[in-house]
């Protein structure tokens, strides 16, 4: 449907609206990007089901710190057939000035980290112990920042020197303090419903006073790597949770990565949605 809203920007799978200098409106659209590629094929229902969990997460982890819910309605910003038909994809959300770099915190040794410690022994130029295997439970949590990239760029991991160079030491330090934070009440919430985040990506900004502020989406299976502790061993790339069955099948396509990516089968795609619908379940039941 067609917003009556002035749309400012698509990004990577969101769209957002202008509601007024303050206010915005946050739509999660069914758009899949692997690897930094939006696939031509979307996945239905992928928007209402994220918005759901990262609402979830909002809410519960609120105690930590602020976040870019309004308290408002989309039923309070759009006519009511509008608000209807977008209602569980939608947010009214604080204008915000974006943190300029990815949060990256990581519990668990896998994707670019693991490839990363193989050759280097490091993650993120952090150094890690000797003789630990993919996917085992790091001895401590990890900030590992990425630069933000354009749609159609990809992300690149840094080092927190690097980031703080970016966004400046004190705001960095802010940002490392909050994510580990976020992370890890988040993470040992999941385990006792039986999901492992291995890693995630937090997006921050500031509001109008300054305030550190969480927006965006948090710990979705698209900004988070969700293993089934019933089917997790060490030493094993664990089995997917999320959108991991379109990057594995990615993977094993011989694509190189750059657009446009190849046409992913309906039926991964299926797997995709029901593992998403699976996470909202298990996590808020």
């Amino acid at each position: 449907m067609t917003l009556s809203l002035q749309k400012l920007y698509s990004g990577k799978v969101r769209d957002l609206y202008e509601i007024d200098d303050k206010t915005m409106l946050i739509v999660a659209s069914d758009r899949l990007s692997a690897f930094d590629v939006i696939l031509d094929e979307p996945v239905v229902g992928k928007g209402e089901i994220l918005t759901q969990i990262s609402n979830f997460w909002f809410n519960k982890l609120a105690h930590i710190m602020p976040n870019h819910f309004t308290g408002q309605t989309v039923f309070d910003v759009l006519p009511e057939n509008e608000a209807a038909s977008i209602q569980k994809r939608a947010v009214v959300a604080k204008r915000l000035k974006p943190v300029k770099i990815e949060a990256v915190v990581r519990g668990y040794l896998s994707g670019s980290g693991w490839k990363e410690y193989q050759k280097n022994g490091t993650v993120c130029g952090i150094r890690l112990p000797e003789n630990l295997r993919e996917a085992e439970k790091l001895p401590e949590v990890i900030f590992t920042p990425s630069t933000k990239a354009e749609v159609g760029d990809h992300d690149e991991n840094i080092s927190f020197e690097q980031a703080a160079e970016i966004i400046g030491k004190d705001l960095a330090e802010q940002v490392r303090a909050k994510a580990i934070r976020l992370y890890t009440e988040a993470a040992d919430f999941a385990l006792t419903r039986g999901i492992i985040i291995a890693d995630t990506k937090f997006e921050f900004g500031l509001d109008e006073n300054g305030v550190l502020t969480l927006m965006d989406e948090v710990l979705t299976p698209d900004s988070s790597r969700f293993w089934s502790v019933a089917t997790y061993e060490v030493g094993k790339n664990p089995p997917s949770f999320d959108k991991q069955f379109v990057r594995d099948w990615l993977e094993q396509s011989g694509w190189n990565k750059q657009p446009p990516a190849p046409q992913v089968p309906a039926d991964v795609l299926a797997k995709t949605v029901e593992k998403y619908q699976e996470a909202l379940a298990i996590l808020t039941k």
